[in-house]
């Protein structure tokens, strides 16, 4: 399936929802992934829908995939870059509005967390809304987070 990924309407989606929740979807205790899924979807990324939990990205009622859902499962989706395509940034530098991070914070090798990039600062560096913590203009490294550890490792994804 092909897309066109508008990133000033994701964008728009994030700064719109970051603290709140659209009643259109499920609000999780643990919502980041699901919030950066209606971002990437609100930018017009469509839905995978194979009906399968464990396949596709997809959201419909009271049933959802874990790529939509769970960070890890989203870091591996994207990471595969097949439906929704990426490019993985080494910096984060190099992403710009629009663009996703993943984060590991205890360097398990396990994502926790995701954020969606909605500016830069004066330095050119990311600036993330996300849910769980429901954050605007947060700085992108989230040393500030009560989960952050010196083995934090992060994946910047450039959606294509």
């Amino acid at each position: 399936m092909r897309y066109i990924y508008n990133r000033l309407r994701a964008v728009q989606y994030a700064e719109n929802w970051w603290n709140n929740y659209n009643p259109a979807f499920h609000k999780f205790e643990v919502d980041c992934t699901n919030f950066i899924s209606q971002c990437l979807h609100a930018g017009g990324i469509p839905m995978k829908h194979t009906g399968q939990r464990n396949s596709g990205w997809w959201y419909s009622g009271d049933n959802w995939s874990y790529s939509w859902t769970v960070a890890n499962a989203l870091h591996l989706y994207l990471e595969q870059g097949g439906y929704i395509k990426t490019e993985p940034k080494k910096t984060p530098q190099e992403l710009t509005a629009g663009d996703i991070i993943c984060y590991d914070f205890d360097g398990d090798g396990h994502w926790q967390h995701s954020t969606i990039v909605v500016a830069k600062d004066k330095d050119g560096m990311p600036l993330v809304n996300a849910h769980t913590t429901n954050s605007q203009y947060r700085y992108w490294n989230y040393t500030d987070s009560t989960a952050y550890t010196p083995d934090i490792q992060y994946k910047f994804f450039h959606i294509l």
